[in-house]
This record gives C-alpha cells, sequence and structure tokens, in this order.
C-alpha cells in the first residue's frame, strides 16, 4: 500500500457538499481514507474570485499514480469541471472550480512526466497547501527540497488568507 496526499479546492456552488461528494467518489475509487485535515477558506492564487475551501486528505491506495491521476480527472468531471487547462500552458489558466484534485505526494515517490509531476512542483510556493498539510503531517519530508512541511511553512514566501472554518458550514 502507498501513502497518497491530495489537496482538494474549489470556490463555486455548495462546497459542502461538494467536497462530501468528492471524498466519497475518492474513497470509493482511490483507497481508504486515513486522515482528513480541517477544511481551510482561502484566498484565491494567481487570479481574482471568490474564496475557495481547501483540504488535504491522506489515502492508502494500491494504484499507481497515473490510474489515480486518471481516476481524479474523471472524478473532477463527474463533480462537473470543465477540462482541466494542461500544465504546460504558458497563459494565466488560473480560474474558478467547483472542485480541483491534485495530487501532493506518493510515499516518497519522485517522478516527473509530461502528464504528472510529484511531489506536486508548487507545493512550497502555496500557503493553501502548506497549512492543511502541516495540520496532518507537520515533520512529512519534501524529498525534492529537502525539508519537513513545518519548515516549508515557515519559509513560504505566499502572505494570501488561509483561515481554518470552525463548523460554519456544517
Amino acid at each position: 500500500m502507498a501513502e497518497l496526499f491530495i489537496l482538494l479546492g474549489g470556490n463555486v456552488g455548495d462546497k459542502a457538499k461538494i467536497f462530501e461528494h468528492t471524498i466519497k467518489l475518492i474513497g470509493e475509487s482511490i483507497g481508504v481514507i486515513t486522515k482528513r485535515s480541517s477544511v481551510y477558506e482561502t484566498e484565491s492564487w494567481g487570479f481574482e474570485a471568490d474564496l475557495f475551501w481547501n483540504q488535504v486528505i491522506i489515502i492508502n491506495t494500491k494504484l499507481n499514480p497515473i490510474e489515480i491521476l486518471h481516476l481524479t480527472q474523471s472524478i473532477e468531471v463527474a463533480m462537473g469541471r470543465s477540462k482541466k487547462q494542461a500544465k504546460h500552458n504558458k497563459s494565466n489558466h488560473y480560474s474558478d472550480r467547483i472542485i480541483d484534485i491534485d495530487l501532493l505526494f506518493y510515499d516518497q515517490l519522485l517522478l516527473n512526466t509530461p502528464e504528472l509531476t510529484i511531489p506536486h512542483s508548487k507545493i512550497g510556493e502555496r500557503l493553501f497547501v502548506l497549512v492543511p498539510l502541516n495540520e496532518l503531517e507537520s515533520e512529512k519530508y519534501h524529498p525534492v527540497l529537502g525539508m519537513t512541511i513545518k519548515e516549508l511553512l515557515r519559509i513560504c514566501p505566499d502572505r494570501l488568507k488561509v483561515e481554518r472554518l470552525v463548523d460554519k458550514h456544517s
């Protein structure tokens, strides 16, 4: 079994229902969810938009990363997400979304293909990723950046708002 870290994000629709249904689909198709961070309300990164929700979940899975990528893309579409922009697109491809599912870590695997990079290349730059990761696994070691999540959080240049929701929307 591999330990998979996934980030959920979205800012459109009934976010509580969308997140719960997305988590249900992930649990049914990818593996056993072992941990869930709190949900955080965050400012948009890279464009002006309504506030996002973000949450990290940890899953034990028997699937390989490419299988997981295809399943998460199918879940995004099933939840109503339009096509995800290719990461090599040079234009500003950030936009409002119903749900975004990003693979952050897969054990300590290093993978860099045109289709998928693991660990996710932007982990160290974004508070909305680091804060929920730190809540769950502050001592997790980033194999590329050579630091723990706690250390990355301390030096992160991002200053956008990341606020934990406290039963505000349950």
